[in-house]
């Protein structure tokens, strides 16, 4: 297929009436389309600083593509890992967010590793995602020293549906004993229960360019089909949410999801979390992988670099250091 070809977008399919066949065609076609060098006026171009290179992980039962940023100047230094999850759900790939990536790559300097994951589809449900995003970040820290990172310093950093994987992976990471110094969520969905469309917002921004109603209801279709436990796939419904890594949320105010962030920031608060929620006004969803765009997306950026600066190498990493050592 020329570039010329890959490079248009396909048309939108009718998101409530669409069949299985179709989904996956227009997923294939979308996905070439953000990963080629037109989708760059839209998402981009990457930090000169940082090199990038697709890689294999060899997870439990399977093998999981993930793209790999470092610094290009690499002087032997063992570096803070921080483990981005894309968004989309049912659409999406890691070359959408190489821009960020990058310049946190360059910048912070770290090893970042976005997760290819298995995206939804009716045989490939929200649950195979999560233990992708968890699987990944467990197999990363284990083999710490063939990556060049140090165990002590991660992070996790999601955008949307990659938010709610990435907030699991926080919350399991806790639970397995796992060292996490800091997540961060953009624009994340964490309701997937009967609840999901029940806010304020949903109404509000029901039909924004980024993200509509029919969307939502398709993705929450195909992430918990029938008899799926849908409060364990849910950050918002969690149980105890006391002892997490450090938060920043971060929240487009002209988005159906932007009450989920904030209601689950107000949980975190609540559980004694150190959190840091930021309301960008006017930005809408996803405008963070849309930096050519989206103006905003550059101050989110540097706020999520001066955060994960702050977690992975400053104080608030002693901080939360010497909290979890305590009984």
């Amino acid at each position: 297929m020329s570039e010329a070809t890959a490079a248009q977008r396909p048309p939108e399919p009718d998101w409530l009436a669409t069949t299985a066949e179709e989904l996956i065609a227009y997923r294939d076609a979308e996905n070439r389309f953000r990963a080629s060098s037109a989708a760059r006026a839209f998402t981009g171009d990457p930090d000169p600083g940082a090199v990038i290179e697709w890689q294999e992980l060899a997870l439990p039962g399977r093998k999981l593509p993930v793209r790999v940023y470092r610094p290009t100047a690499r002087d032997g230094a063992v570096l803070p890992l921080v483990l981005h999850v894309h968004g989309g759900g049912f659409v999406g790939t890691a070359v959408q967010s190489d821009w960020v990536n990058s310049h946190l790559a360059a910048q912070l300097p770290a090893v970042v590793v976005s997760v290819e994951h298995r995206l939804l589809a009716p045989d490939s449900p929200l649950s195979d995602a999560v233990d992708d995003g968890w699987d990944a970040l467990r197999h990363l820290v284990r083999d710490a020293e063939q990556w060049g990172i140090d165990p002590a310093r991660a992070a996790v950093f999601g955008e949307s549906c990659g938010a709610l994987i990435s907030a699991l992976a926080a919350i399991r990471a806790k639970e397995q004993h796992l060292p996490l110094q800091a997540q961060v969520l953009v624009n994340p969905a964490v309701d997937v229960t009967d609840t999901m469309l029940d806010f304020a917002s949903v109404t509000e921004h029901a039909h924004t360019p980024t993200l509509t109603v029919p969307v939502l209801r398709l993705f929450q279709r195909l992430a918990v089909p029938p008899g799926t436990d849908r409060h364990a796939l849910s950050p918002l419904h969690a149980g105890d949410l006391t002892g997490l890594a450090p938060a920043l949320v971060v929240v487009p105010t002209h988005d159906p999801l932007a009450d989920h962030g904030r209601r689950y920031a107000e949980r975190l608060r609540a559980a004694g979390v150190l959190e840091r929620l930021t309301e960008y006004p006017g930005a809408g969803h996803a405008f963070l992988s849309i930096p050519r765009v989206a103006q905003q997306a550059e101050a989110a950026r540097a706020e999520i670099l001066e955060f994960l600066r702050t977690s992975l190498t400053g104080p608030l990493r002693e901080q939360h250091r010497d909290a979890a050592d305590r009984p």
